[in-house]
């Protein structure tokens, strides 16, 4: 029997002249809270296009919270085995 196992990430916007900010957050089954942030600067000769600004934040603190998973995953399989384990990167 297989078992559905969801997670909701919320993300936060901040945009301040050309520095777009978000943050990143994850509850996880084991009531973990994660929280990652990426920043981004729009160069001045750019266009302004929030969006995408806001897509390059997102993405930097998704990668962010990705690295913090699996440097969680690595801590609990080393809690449990012997066998030295290296964590992903």
């Amino acid at each position: 029997m297989q078992t559905l196992v969801g997670w909701h990430i919320e993300m936060e916007f901040q945009e301040a002249g050309a520095h777009t900010s978000a943050v990143a957050m994850l509850r996880l089954g084991d009531g973990t809270e994660l929280r990652a942030r990426g920043d981004t600067s729009r160069h001045p000769s750019d266009p302004e296009q929030l969006r995408v600004g806001e897509e390059i934040a997102a993405a930097r603190a998704l990668n962010d919270l990705a690295s913090q998973l699996l440097t969680k995953a690595h801590g609990e399989i080393q809690e449990v085995s012997p066998v030295p384990t290296h964590p992903l990167s």
